[in-house]
């Protein structure tokens, strides 16, 4: 469901602007993503796909049972096991019907970048509430808790706790998506690159990318120039190559100077060099697109 808001502050880092059927993210860097919000709909058919191809994969497994264990029909593997077979063979079975189940949408939704076969059918994504793509631990979260999502179902998904949820979410988030921090979107196609095409873009600068908590200060950059961000970019864009003493170092000979000129106020509990020059970039390029 998509309802219009005003839109909710994330954190200091990132906006989430609400229209009607658009997510308008500005990431950490600064950089303004448009996303279709997907509709229950177009979810719904999506799942159900998704759903199609896991009951063939159920159904032939019960078969290579029904095939290794001789005397056991498919009937008695799904229907009637608990008076037919040993217990632990019965533990098996819905250890990898529940593998089956949340190990499908998890595999498919990293391996993929945030889509299952069904969500690729539908132009569907998971992403980060940030924008970027999700990783492992995302895709682990939402899908282990679309045991609950499915509820009244489990063997036949009903939705009705996540179809609930959705409802009541300003982004059409269900419990899992909720807890883990996601939204589903529809990509445009021909509109825009996609999100994962974007950041993979060479034109994607790593030295934008926070790697450090982000250390706030207050200072005048006007004596601040672009020879000296070009020694802040070409150190960030580097970092990963450094060993980890030789990177801290290399922050702290960059930063020094540039605290000794610009004076900044923060807080001492939070600051390290890495994060100061981060911060530094980015508020050199806002006022610079300020003043433009």
């Amino acid at each position: 469901m998509n309802r219009a808001d005003n839109g909710g502050k994330i954190s200091s880092d990132q906006i989430m602007i609400r229209t009607a059927e658009t997510l308008i993210i500005e990431t950490p860097e600064r950089v303004e993503l448009e996303f279709s919000l997907a509709s229950i709909g177009n979810r719904f058919i999506a799942v159900a796909i998704d759903h199609c191809i896991q009951f063939s994969v159920i159904i032939g497994l019960l078969i290579i049972f029904a095939i290794i264990f001789n005397g056991f029909s498919v009937y008695d593997l799904a229907v009637e096991p608990s008076g037919q077979l040993p217990n632990w063979l019965i533990a098996l079975l819905i250890f990898l019907l529940f593998l089956v189940f949340v190990g499908y949408f998890i595999f498919f939704e990293w391996f993929w970048s945030g889509q299952t076969p069904g969500k690729r059918v539908m132009k569907l994504r998971v992403i980060r509430e940030d924008g970027r793509p999700i990783t492992l631990w995302e895709a682990a979260a939402r899908n282990l808790l679309r045991v609950f999502d499915a509820l009244p179902g489990f063997f036949i998904p009903i939705y009705s706790v996540g179809l609930i949820a959705s409802f009541i979410s300003r982004r059409d988030q269900r419990i899992g998506d909720l807890f883990a921090g996601t939204v589903v979107v529809r990509e445009k196609q021909g509109e825009m690159p996609s999100f994962y095409d974007f950041f993979a873009d060479a034109g994607f600068d790593v030295a934008l990318k926070r790697e450090m908590p982000r250390v706030q200060f207050e200072a005048d950059l006007k004596s601040i120039g672009e020879p000296e961000i070009e020694v802040v970019e070409s150190y960030l864009r580097r970092r990963k190559n450094l060993d980890e003493h030789l990177r801290k170092w290399m922050a702290w000979r960059i930063a020094l100077p540039l605290m000794l000129r610009l004076k900044p106020q923060y807080n001492a509990a939070e600051f390290t060099y890495e994060g100061f020059l981060e911060e530094l970039l980015h508020k050199y390029h806002s006022r610079r697109r300020r003043l433009d």
